[in-house]
């Protein structure tokens, strides 16, 4: 594929739209995480504070997920996205307006934190339903990795840019900014010219659409089984990471600097990851996104071991990259095999999957660090990826599930793929 291939998706006018509103989002939201705690924190907020203000936002987008996962099959994708931008946009701003008269409550700030975590669970599903839409089928893994890569860059620039904001301005300025940028994305979403997708949920229940998108979930073995395996490497290796990671850097690697050169790395491989995949398409993405996640362990598995930083970025940098690529992959793979008129609702279940037991793994991981040490724990989740990565490879639905080939400006609103047994026959040549 040549470098004009690799823009391509661009020429599908609703994927080019969508995508400058989601990256200005995206942007914002990014550099709202570290606006937030310093508002809390510089208004006289504690440790404890910021922990409940951080929570407020978790724990909302954990139990409304499902039913986000719901409305994004039962309602048109894009009109789901608007309300939870809407949402998000009103919370957001509040915060910023409070925050710029002076000190804000504590249960007003946890209220609308709240808020925000419900617009994220309403958003995620529809937003996972509605890419396949926008851009041709033949397209469609490209379309993830631009959208992947945007997200990374956003997660490397946008914290970087609130801190010098909020040297120069205040915390409240940025929390507005981004409340803009979902302005923004609202205003994109408004110009799609998109059609609302045919729902057959009909007038049935929460509680009878659930139990059908788990059907559709749980009929893929590959699906399922993945996703397993993800929930557990949040809570036994992403986790500990996460919170082990910045207190080796503190004492071993010279400080916060040490950290933010290896989550600053991590970020750089995620683009890196995501060029690399542009116009390549392996016939068994299964099998290559469970290869290369063995990656994921090498940050953790650095630090156990006391390397030396250039050798932890160096990991960081892979697994960045490996990240890039799996999530690219495995998007692609299940909006090509998963019926389009429930896929809001099974990727609600694979997204509750990935955080619904995290933050266990967040509070558990410094408790047995400071138990046994932070190299036991680390390496023990080095550990458990090698042998849960090689289970996975043992699965079959895992290794003979082949890509779907199809022309690249295809249309998007083909029928989709609706039965599991169809997921493992050969692709067609392209």
């Amino acid at each position: 594929m040549g470098p004009r291939e690799r823009f391509a998706v661009f020429r599908a006018r609703d994927f080019s739209v969508f995508f400058v509103g989601y990256v200005t989002s995206h942007l914002g939201t990014s550099m709202a995480s570290v606006a937030l705690a310093f508002a809390v924190l510089h208004t006289g907020g504690s440790p404890t504070d910021l922990s409940l203000v951080l929570a407020a936002r978790i724990v909302p987008m954990v139990l409304f997920l499902l039913g986000g996962g719901v409305l994004g099959d039962r309602l048109p994708r894009r009109l789901v996205m608007l309300v939870a931008d809407s949402v998000r946009a009103i919370s957001q701003g509040a915060l910023a307006v409070l925050f710029l008269a002076g000190p804000v409550p504590l249960w007003t700030v946890l209220a609308l934190a709240a808020c925000g975590g419900i617009g994220e669970a309403l958003f995620r599903p529809s937003f996972d339903g509605l890419v396949p839409q926008l851009a041709p089928k033949g397209r469609l893994q490209e379309a993830n990795s631009w959208l992947g890569m945007a997200q990374s860059a956003a997660n490397v620039a946008g914290p970087a840019l609130a801190g010098m904001l909020v040297a120069f301005t205040s915390a409240a300025v940025v929390l507005l900014v981004n409340a803009l940028g979902y302005l923004a994305s609202i205003g994109a979403l408004l110009m799609l010219r998109v059609d609302g997708q045919a729902s057959s949920l009909g007038s049935s229940s929460m509680v009878t659409e659930l139990r059908a998108g788990w059907r559709a979930f749980s009929a893929h073995t590959w699906l399922w089984t993945v996703t397993l395996q993800f929930t557990f490497f949040n809570l036994i290796v992403w986790a500990p990471y996460l919170v082990l990671g910045p207190v080796s850097a503190d004492r071993f690697y010279g400080g916060p600097e040490a950290w933010g050169l290896i989550v600053g790395t991590f970020g750089g491989g995620s683009l890196l990851g995501g060029l690399l995949l542009l116009g390549r398409r392996p016939s068994r993405p299964l099998v290559v996104t469970t290869l290369i996640t063995f990656l994921w362990a090498a940050p953790s598995a650095a630090l156990a071991v006391r390397a030396p930083l250039w050798t932890v970025c160096a990991a960081a940098l892979a697994a960045g990259a490996s990240s890039a690529v799996f999530n690219s992959l495995w998007m692609t793979t299940i909006q090509q095999n998963v019926p389009a008129d429930s896929l809001s609702r099974v990727m609600s279940y694979v997204t509750f999957g990935a955080y619904s037991v995290g933050p266990i793994g967040l509070a558990l991981a410094g408790p047995l660090a400071e138990y046994t040490s932070i190299g036991l724990v680390l390496a023990a989740g080095v550990g458990w990826q090698v042998l849960a990565n090689s289970a996975v490879l043992m699965v079959p639905a895992v290794r003979n599930l082949r890509a779907l080939n199809f022309g690249p400006d295809e249309s998007s609103t083909a029928n989709p793929i609706d039965s599991a047994e169809s997921t493992t026959s050969e692709a067609p040549k392209s």
